[in-house]
């Protein structure tokens, strides 16, 4: 299970005291005969990670199109969890405006522009950048948030193993 936060308490949306901390206190209190526990997991931005987080089986980190600052972000947290870096394939022009738009993500304006052109260069990016993450082995995998392009990123990393850059197996391609 992953946990993560919805709305903002601060712009009034938020209904409930349900916060992504108790949601993972109750789950890992259920338990059912004959059933492993429950593998809970928390999402954070790039940012010093709470210690409650730091307690969950595993973390997602925020999607980035900025690898440098990721990689930063990970060289100053200490973890004892598998960490998973967020992937996001700006699959149209039209949801790449949308998420520069976004005050938590930064998406630069050269990918704009190139996916403006050519439909396939979010597809390159987010490839391009699993690769790099892959390869810098600071991570357990990635969440690959692929929107409609599965197929596309899919095919190409596929054909990157093929041609001996599959890396060692070490790390894990983890899809939503």
């Amino acid at each position: 299970m992953l946990f993560v936060h919805g709305d903002d308490p601060a712009e009034g949306a938020r209904t409930s005291q349900l916060t992504v901390r108790t949601m993972i206190e109750q789950a890992r209190e259920t338990s059912y005969p004959g059933c492993n526990p429950f593998q809970v997991g928390a999402a954070t931005r790039p940012r010093p990670v709470p210690r409650w987080k730091a307690e969950a089986d595993f973390l997602y980190v925020q999607v980035s199109y900025d690898l440098d600052e990721l990689l930063r972000w990970r060289d100053s947290v200490a973890l004892d969890i598998p960490v998973y870096a967020g992937v996001m394939v700006p699959a149209s022009a039209t949801l790449a405006h949308n998420l520069a738009s976004l005050s938590q993500l930064s998406i630069p304006a050269t990918l704009i522009e190139a996916v403006e052109r050519d439909r396939d260069a979010g597809v390159d990016h987010a490839c391009e950048q699993i690769l790099k993450i892959r390869d810098s082995g600071a991570f357990d995998g990635v969440h690959l948030i692929p929107v409609s392009r599965y197929r596309q990123v899919a095919a190409r990393l596929e054909r990157e193993r093929g041609s001996g850059r599959g890396g060692s197996g070490r790390n894990r391609l983890v899809s939503c």
